[in-house]
């Protein structure tokens, strides 16, 4: 059976001063973290706000404990994003 990991986080880039800075960081988040955790992830809300960005990580799989074990992975690392302060998040296993 196939099962879908979502992960919807919010992310506070406190320096950025304008919307070129924020899409820096959001590039760079998104790429590192396609790359490592082989996942799909976009930004979804907060387009033009500048210091705050939110996005979707989405991974699907038929193993929801690895699943919930990608997206635990993927959330302790962006605990500690040298660019950015997680603000908030949502796990989810449909």
């Amino acid at each position: 059976m196939l099962h879908i990991g979502v992960l919807q986080f919010s992310m506070e880039i406190p320096w950025a001063r304008s919307l070129k800075d924020k899409r820096g960081v959001v590039r760079s988040l998104k790429d590192r973290s396609r790359r490592k955790f082989n996942i799909s992830i976009a930004e979804i809300e907060d387009l033009e706000e500048i210091t705050t960005a939110t996005l979707a990580a989405v991974i699907a799989g038929n193993d929801v404990a690895y699943l919930n074990g990608a997206l635990d992975k993927l959330q302790e690392t962006l605990r500690s994003w040298p660019d950015a302060e997680l603000t908030d998040y949502s796990l989810e296993i449909l």
